[in-house]
């Protein structure tokens, strides 16, 4: 290899340097070397520090061109020479070559170090690292990742070697990141597959075996499969903000004998712009994730905590959870994401009724009356989910003697008091039975 490198190097010097890149990579993998040994071989290679980010395994490595491991909070800049680790990933291997704070853009200026060997050892008792001299790389566009038509070919070379050889060292030693294999999860929810069978498939799902899981259920959507850290576990950002911007408000909804489409141009001309930095607010008593832990928007059912191994049941309870949500709008008021630890013995309801079938009395009087009256479905919802009527009337945003005169005229429509602790009730497990009753795959 190294006759091969030399006799390259004088008809191409890239080309004899891209050789020298391979056999340096090839050797640290025989070595078995660890990651800080790989990114300060890409590091010392290239001229400019190197770093690894991996968000999904909490990785990052970062080493200076001398071989000092030197970790900073400062993201990467967009303009960096990068590759992925895997197609679908985020884990990222970069040269800070090109950007604000990186290293010179062509590594060593003297042509003849390559042809001496000369460099620092990327890892003791590891082989010697040759300082290359790559050719000036060109960088991508603002907020592009460079791709390899704009890097020079050792670059290119250094990153692609590299990145396979990280690719094996946290396969082998920190599991594959999480992924969103069907196969592996429909395996993992299967009872009847043997326990061997599931505990691999959760290895490979990168989840800790001896660690407790819980599984998502999203509506028309695959199950998820997640740790039970209070930094997995949902409501995520995005549905804070999708609640928060659901909540039905009275410009929203009509009044009674208000035609719909004037309430909505009364909306929107009212309506006062949100800036798009502004960051959601938190919805009270739920639970909350960061927004990296990109989770499934939309309805969601949340299965309980619990051993690998009983992740079926996780599965069936949040099945059961999704049938409880909402869509969150004034026509279907309701939490987006229900976790099925938080049902408690409302949780029976779903035994009973059916989605798809004959609705109970009460729910096919819910619908006559929510046909022909625009506000009630939100109305009833806020009476339900608030404390007091006058925290209802502030909750939908209209007067107390107006929500009074209301809750009269449903009443008149449902045909059974609903200001009285037991009516209340009952209008409680109407609208619960409500959701249960449709049909799962949609509203």
């Amino acid at each position: 290899m190294k006759e091969l490198a030399g006799r390259l190097t004088a008809l191409d010097p890239d080309a004899g340097a891209a050789v020298r890149v391979i056999a340096y990579f090839d050797r640290l993998a025989e070595s078995r070397a660890g990651l800080e040994a790989l990114v300060r071989g890409a590091a010392v290679l290239a001229g400019c520090p190197a770093r690894l980010v991996d968000p999904e395994r909490r990785v990052h490595v970062r080493v200076e061109t001398d071989g000092t491991r030197r970790d900073t909070g400062t993201p990467p800049d967009p303009v960096w020479p990068a590759v992925r680790l895997s197609p679908d990933g985020t884990a990222m291997l970069w040269l800070e070559r090109g950007g604000d704070g990186a290293g010179p853009a062509g590594g060593v200026s003297e042509p003849d170090v390559a042809s001496r060997g000369g460099g620092g050892a990327a890892e003791p008792g590891g082989p010697a690292a040759t300082v290359l001299d790559p050719r000036p790389a060109q960088t991508a566009a603002p907020g592009q990742v460079p791709t390899p038509n704009t890097l020079s070919v050792v670059d290119a070379v250094i990153l692609e070697r590299a990145a396979g050889a990280v690719r094996l060292v946290l396969d082998r030693t920190r599991g594959r990141a999480p992924a969103d294999d069907p196969a592996l999860v429909e395996t993992l929810l299967d009872a009847t597959a043997p326990e061997p069978a599931r505990l691999h498939a959760a290895r490979r799902l990168g989840l800790d075996p001896t660690a407790p899981a819980r599984v998502l259920a999203p509506l028309n959507g695959r199950p998820r499969v997640v740790p039970a850290g209070p930094e997995a576990v949902p409501l995520g950002a995005g549905h804070a903000a999708a609640d928060a911007a659901a909540r039905p408000r009275a410009s929203q909804i009509p009044s009674q004998g208000q035609p719909a489409d004037v309430a909505t141009a009364q909306a929107t001309s009212r309506a006062r712009p949100v800036p798009a930095s502004a960051p959601a607010p938190p919805v009270p008593g739920r639970h909350t994730a960061p927004p990296e832990s990109r989770l499934p928007t939309g309805r969601l059912g949340v299965g309980p905590a619990v051993p690998v191994l009983e992740l079926p049941r996780s599965w069936a309870e949040a099945r059961a959870a999704l049938r409880f949500t909402a869509e969150g709008t004034p026509q279907d008021p309701g939490p987006r994401v229900v976790h099925a630890e938080e049902l408690g013995g409302i949780a029976l309801l779903a035994d009973i009724v059916e989605p798809g079938t004959e609705p109970p009395p009460d729910v096919r009087a819910l619908e006559t009356a929510a046909a022909t009256t625009p506000w009630l479905s939100a109305t009833l919802h806020a009476v339900v989910s608030t404390a007091s009527l006058r925290a209802a009337a502030a909750e939908i945003n209209v007067h107390h003697s107006t929500l009074q005169d209301r809750l009269a005229h449903a009443e008149h429509l449902l045909g059974w008091p609903i200001r009285s602790p037991q009516g209340r009730l009952r209008l409680q497990l109407a609208l619960t039975m409500r959701h249960l009753a449709r049909p799962l795959s949609g509203s």
